[in-house]
């Protein structure tokens, strides 16, 4: 299977967890497009045998930690909160209940801060271990440990009840 197959198929969880980080979907498609470019020119750096899913997103992770600095060192805002995004991209098979915790879910997400997003996205959305998320996000484990607690804490208190850190615990 050559590299541009192999790639391809980590394509929707790029997509997923750009979509996550900056809820623009234009910017976010940008972002995974910017990804699977840098990751093409620099295949051969990428050591056979490793995970090839933690090297994708350890990419974006850098492009988009990148991105966020040349737009604080222009003094431009950078819109995490897009209120453009329509409902139906988040929305899910049930009853109303259903729909509106996934909204509150979101919302909650989109106010954490970006170090415990990140972590909080990558183990409990797209099921990574603590292991690979520090590897990927270049951080020590008992980091990202930390981070994720902190960041299901205030989760808790965003979401008003324990029930979403449940779920995210679970995920692991």
């Amino acid at each position: 299977m050559g590299a541009e197959h192999e790639l391809l198929a980590h394509v929707p969880r790029l997509r997923r967890y750009a979509r996550a980080l900056v809820r623009n979907p234009e910017l976010a498609d940008d972002l995974v497009q910017d990804t699977l470019e840098r990751a093409l020119r620099n295949f051969e750096k990428f050591e056979a045998g490793s995970d090839l899913r933690a090297w994708l997103f350890t990419i974006m992770h850098n492009l988009f930690l990148g991105q966020i600095r040349k737009a604080s060192a222009r003094a431009s805002h950078v819109a995490l909160d897009d209120e453009g995004i329509a409902e139906r991209e988040f929305a899910t098979q049930g009853n109303q209940a259903d729909r509106l915790e996934v909204r509150d879910l979101d919302y909650a997400l989109q106010r954490l801060p970006i170090d415990q997003r990140e972590v909080v996205l990558l183990i409990g959305l797209e099921g990574m271990s603590y292991t690979d998320v520090a590897l990927t996000l270049e951080i020590p484990l008992g980091t990202v440990m930390s981070r994720l607690s902190r960041g299901r804490e205030r989760l808790r208190a965003l979401m008003g009840s324990a029930q979403p850190a449940r779920a995210l615990r679970a995920a692991r």
